[in-house]
């Protein structure tokens, strides 16, 4: 790719054009250029319902990480809006003091219809920021509450934030999310019922299989005030230490290297089925025959998988 030494430099505008052009597509080679840049940074997702204080709790985290010189970078996931198609911008607007600093790059990105919480492009967007050399960057969830446990597919550290309203402690644990918590933060904690989710968390951990060397904190916040906050930082270095000790972090990056490459996998046999294999209007047809009884999907699928497979490739 062109400008790839200013992209390595974390040059902020080098930086911006080459997210957008990962996102639209325009340069399909970008990612393979950049990939062996790629591996150093450490990555903290920011996850729970809408209205939990992330933003805030993320602008007080970076204004802590940048006290030790470092270089952070910040995807913000916000809804699509429905006019332009693009993200509102909501989070961004709520990290105005950040976005000048020099150490400090922010991406505000569109859900475009991701029920995960995450945009489809994150993942790719979070590599070119660790290309360009960020030390932690910080991913923040669109907060669409209980399908958004994606996150942990890709962070190192995921925090789960909650606040002492609307049964937020039930919530998390219907939709899994404190399944994939390495730290819970109990937001906004000055309201009324902290001190209730506090015991409601305590039980559900004890229910939850404990990893080694690992109790999963709770800690209470408010980010507004900048309150906790300091043991909240604290408390992520202490979970990169753990994850660091015995290459635990080697161990979980690969398994998460494992999900990304099925994934692409997956993608380029969906989208080689769709450009060689069939198109929408065969598809439309078997699909009528299939609802109509006149064939079966599961013996159509088959000969479909069959025909894709036909010309043999040998990878490495």
């Amino acid at each position: 790719m062109k400008n790839l030494q200013k992209l390595l430099n974390a040059d902020k505008i080098t930086i911006a054009r080459t997210i957008t052009a990962v996102e639209n597509g325009t340069d399909t080679k970008i990612l393979e250029e950049i990939f062996s840049h790629t591996g150093t940074a450490y990555y903290i997702g920011i996850t729970g319902p809408p209205g939990s204080g992330k933003s805030t709790l993320v602008n007080a985290i970076v204004k802590k990480l940048l006290k030790d010189d470092r270089k952070i970078g910040i995807i913000a996931v916000d809804p699509t809006s429905p006019f332009s198609g693009g993200a509102l911008l909501g989070d961004r607007i709520r990290m105005t003091d950040l976005a000048l600093h020099e150490n400090v790059f922010i991406r505000s990105m569109a859900s475009r219809g991701s029920l995960g919480g995450l945009a489809k492009k994150t993942k790719d967007v979070a590599l070119v920021l660790d290309a360009a050399g960020m030390d932690f960057i910080l991913i923040e969830t669109v907060g669409v509450g209980q399908v958004e446990l994606d996150i942990a597919q890709v962070c190192d550290t995921t925090i789960v934030t909650l606040v002492p309203e609307s049964g937020d402690s039930i919530q998390a644990m219907k939709a899994g999310l404190l399944e994939v918590a390495d730290v819970v933060v109990i937001n906004k904690s000055d309201r009324e019922g902290s001190d209730i989710l506090m015991i409601e968390l305590k039980f559900a951990f004890e229910l939850r299989e404990q990893k080694v060397g690992w109790h999963y904190p709770i800690l209470k916040t408010i980010a507004t005030e900048h309150t906790g906050v300091k043991e909240l930082v604290s408390t992520i270095k202490s979970h990169k230490k753990y994850l660091e000790k015995d290459g635990r972090i080697d161990i979980e990056r690969k398994e998460k290297m494992a999900l990304i490459l099925n994934e692409l996998i997956e993608e380029k046999i969906k989208s080689h089925l769709k450009k060689y294999v069939i198109n929408e209007d065969r598809l439309e047809e078997l699909v009528n025959k299939a609802y109509l009884r006149k064939i079966n999907p599961y013996n159509i699928a088959d000969k479909i998988t069959k025909k894709a497979l036909e010309e043999k490739k040998s990878y490495e």
